[in-house]
């Protein structure tokens, strides 16, 4: 069974990579991941916007790795410019739909109440058309190639991938973010470290001088008891 999901795989592959050499690769794939490191600074906005078939299913994940408060703002509009996820202010943000009509959705993420701390965030799109499995499901069917309910094995296979690349990428996100506060907390302690061994020497210093001085005034008072006045 192995086997023949390889050599299916194997040959929806190259019908991808023939259609892509005649049009633009993101017309004729079935599936598109992607996953940005964004940086944005303190005040500001960035849209992006990410094209949608009919029909077709879009992802988005997004989850604050570093600044501030770990928190950003999001905002997912529509091809009909209709807000499809409200704006909140939070670390992280999932949103999933089908799209009826098609076009480009615009996802807005800004840091409008961080006024002094940039943020990076970590932003990822998935898109899934399943026209075009069908599509090289009835291309397989006319060269004979005739499998048992194979459309629904295909989409079985298809689902269970995109839900292991979404959790791959919330993963990554969640080990970026540790190690973004691993750093931190790695700086923190080696200023306060720093910092506490200063006082330390500086405090030891001024007692040594302090102490010193109090002791020459001393000798200096009693040498001067012991001589007293001749007569």
């Amino acid at each position: 069974m192995v086997n023949f999901y390889s050599i299916l795989l194997g040959i929806v592959t190259f019908a991808l990579i023939s259609d892509s050499s005649e049009s633009d690769w993101t017309e004729s794939s079935p599936g598109i991941a992607m996953d940005y490191r964004i940086h944005i600074d303190a005040g500001k906005e960035d849209c992006y916007y990410q094209h949608v078939h009919s029909g077709s299913t879009i992802f988005t994940s997004v989850n604050v790795l570093k600044g501030g408060d770990g928190k950003a703002g999001l905002t997912i509009r529509n091809p009909q410019n209709l807000v499809v996820l409200p704006y909140d202010w939070k670390s992280n943000f999932d949103f999933e739909e089908v799209s009826q009509t098609g076009g480009y959705y615009a996802i807005c993420i800004d840091n409008q109440f961080s006024k002094f701390s940039d943020k990076l965030i970590n932003l990822y799109i998935t898109t899934f058309r399943p026209d075009l499995w069908e599509k090289y499901t009835a291309e397989l069917e006319q060269t004979e190639i005739h499998v048992a309910n194979f459309t629904e094995s295909l989409r079985w296979v298809d689902t269970r991938i995109n839900m292991m690349l979404q959790q791959q990428a919330q993963s990554r996100a969640r080990e970026a973010r540790d190690f973004q506060l691993m750093i931190d907390n790695h700086n923190w302690i080696f200023l306060w470290s720093l910092g506490l061994c200063i006082a330390l020497v500086v405090t030891s210093v001024t007692q040594v001088f302090v102490i010193r001085k109090l002791l020459s005034g001393t000798g200096a008072g009693s040498s001067n008891a012991k001589a007293g006045p001749r007569a």
